[in-house]
């Protein structure tokens, strides 16, 4: 495909000698495409994407991010960094700062932006979800799906062309699940590409051009929402599926 903004060619990746968390994983991510990742616990799905911006290292096969291969030549996992935007399950935004100070923070140090510039891109991507009004407020002192919220404007300031989610609605009370999941809608409809590991497959959906579902560090089954809910095809989608949506 060459419009692939991410490709893993027969990706293999072990913690200790013991346990083999990716399996010969190949997959190719489109520019612009929106591709959610299901499965159990401890089926690779975090690791995968963890993968995309270095933050595990693999020890076989090959992975390429808008044209750098990921390899562990630093200058090469710096360019990637710059490019892939990652929100997590937990908010990890510095309880010390206020809203604004976490989001200038890398654009100032890592991009080397000017203050007055690094806080008029802050404030856009606070407008961009909905919560510029909290700006000088410290995190807690917002609501977990505010904090939230922070930390996906605080990856968009930076630009990125992929944004990876980490299950980040996992640690949100049930109430502020949509508000978080509306934002992520809402920035899909925008053409970034994104991989989002969840469990939520209203979301899923609704927003997905590609369901992938993972099992034992592999890729077992990926299709269009549509197919994917509707006619799984192997006996592990079909058990999980069971499981997650009770029927």
């Amino acid at each position: 495909m060459s419009d692939a903004i991410v490709s893993f060619e027969k990706v293999n990746k072990w913690y200790g000698n013991a346990f083999h968390v990716l399996r010969d994983i190949d997959l190719t991510v489109a520019r612009g495409e929106r591709i959610v990742i299901c499965g159990p616990s401890g089926s690779g799905k975090s690791t995968l994407i963890r993968c995309i911006n270095a933050l595990e290292e693999y020890q076989e096969g090959r992975i390429t991010v808008d044209g750098t291969v990921l390899s562990d030549d630093v200058k090469a996992i710096e360019a990637v960094r710059r490019q892939v935007g990652m929100v997590f399950q937990q908010f990890n935004l510095f309880p010390h700062l206020t809203v604004l100070e976490n989001l200038t923070l890398a654009p100032m140090w890592v991009g080397h932006l000017p203050k007055a510039e690094a806080e008029e891109r802050a404030m856009q991507q606070l407008q961009r979800v909905q919560i510029s009004e909290q700006a000088q407020k410290y995190p807690l002192q917002l609501s977990g799906g505010q904090q939230q919220r922070v930390a996906i404007a605080r990856a968009l300031c930076l630009t990125p062309k992929i944004m990876l989610f980490d299950e980040p609605t996992s640690a949100l009370d049930p109430e502020m699940i949509k508000e978080v999941l509306d934002v992520i809608s809402e920035l899909a409809g925008q053409g970034m590409t994104m991989l989002c590991v969840t469990h939520e497959m209203g979301f899923a959906k609704a927003v997905a051009d590609r369901v992938i579902f993972m099992d034992q560090g592999q890729i077992v089954e990926q299709n269009s929402p549509h197919e994917f809910f509707n006619n799984p095809k192997s006996e592990r989608t079909k058990d999980f599926l069971s499981k997650i949506l009770g029927h």
